[in-house]
């Protein structure tokens, strides 16, 4: 039996009610990849649809052999529709792109170059945006107050047409909202990441899934970004730091009601202080004991720390010299 050869680089579109768009998003990836010569598949991954997505992503994946698609019981989100077609895809370089048709595929082989040129993965910035002032306003915001977190300044974190090494995203934790920031998060893993001006197209059928319950969202899920980023290897350092805050604090407070119960007459039983004192030294003792706890369960995790690559230079026997 002649094994089928894997493609060289797969295609992913997370797709949520996009019936209409759907047709021309396959016209227009086969045409872009006809530039390529690469082999190539194209991931579909049907994120609960109401109407009648799955039927068109049936036909054509029934009519061309490098089309697949994905179909989840109920809408959990792009991230784990993300998660489900990373697990899915076979190719060394994966695209994302959003089904809706505003990412274009035809900046895919810039993208892909870029890849080629060096890059671990190569984001896009919607240059001239065809979206309302709502989103883009908090969008701007967002992507600005990311770059302040994270470190990594780029100006749109949040562009669904991507291009990076498939052992990218297989990496980075996909959950919540943390799609929106893979590529602070594989910069945070030592990957090189870029950005590259795309075209960006106005939505001509359907309706936008985002709002603004989904900034909140990603904000909160940003704490988890700066815990994963910053603290992930050295968590006592982020619950010993707010241990040692909040013991200092409490320290002061009771330094200042001790000095008030020796030198003057007024009871310090009765005060709310003394109790927010006592509160906050508990406080920093929990603390401290979950950073330590912490720390000892990462280092027992494995006997080394898996999410360090080591690059080991190919070694020649020296040459012994003549005697």
């Amino acid at each position: 039996m002649t094994q089928t050869p894997l493609p060289q680089v797969s295609l992913l579109a997370p797709a949520k009610n996009e019936q209409e768009n759907l047709p021309a998003l396959f016209a227009e990836i086969s045409e872009a990849m006809q530039q390529q010569d690469r082999s190539w598949e194209l991931v579909v991954v049907d994120d609960g649809s109401t109407d009648g997505s799955w039927q068109v992503i049936s036909e054509h994946a029934a009519r061309d052999p490098r089309i697949r698609g994905i179909r989840l019981r109920r809408n959990f989100g792009k991230a784990a529709a993300l998660a489900a077609g990373v697990a899915e895809v076979r190719g060394e370089l994966l695209v994302t792109l959003d089904a809706d048709l505003q990412d274009d595929p035809a900046e895919i082989p810039r993208l892909l170059a870029e890849l080629d040129a060096g890059a671990d993965l190569v984001s896009g910035h919607k240059a001239n945006r065809q979206d309302p002032l709502g989103k883009r306003l908090p969008s701007k915001v967002f992507n600005w107050f990311t770059g302040l977190i994270t470190g990594l300044k780029l100006s749109d974190h949040n562009c669904g047409l991507k291009a990076a090494r498939t052992e990218v995203y297989r990496r980075v934790p996909l959950y919540g909202e943390l799609h929106r920031y893979i590529p602070a998060l594989a910069h945070q893993l030592g990957y090189r990441v870029a950005e590259l001006p795309v075209h960006h197209r106005p939505r001509l059928h359907g309706k936008s899934k985002y709002g603004l319950e989904r900034y909140l969202r990603g904000a909160l899920d940003l704490l988890t970004v700066v815990a994963l980023t910053r603290y992930g290897r050295r968590p006592a350092h982020l619950f010993g730091g707010l241990g040692m805050l909040a013991g200092t604090i409490g320290t002061l407070i009771l330094l200042y009601l001790t000095g008030v119960w020796l030198f003057t007459d007024d009871p310090i039983g009765t005060r709310p202080l003394l109790t927010l004192g006592i509160l906050l030294e508990i406080f920093a003792v929990q603390m401290i004991s979950v950073g330590l706890l912490a720390e000892l369960v990462l280092h027992h995790r494995t006997g080394r720390d898996r999410d360090v690559d080591v690059l080991v230079a190919d070694q020649t026997p020296a040459t012994s010299p003549a005697a």
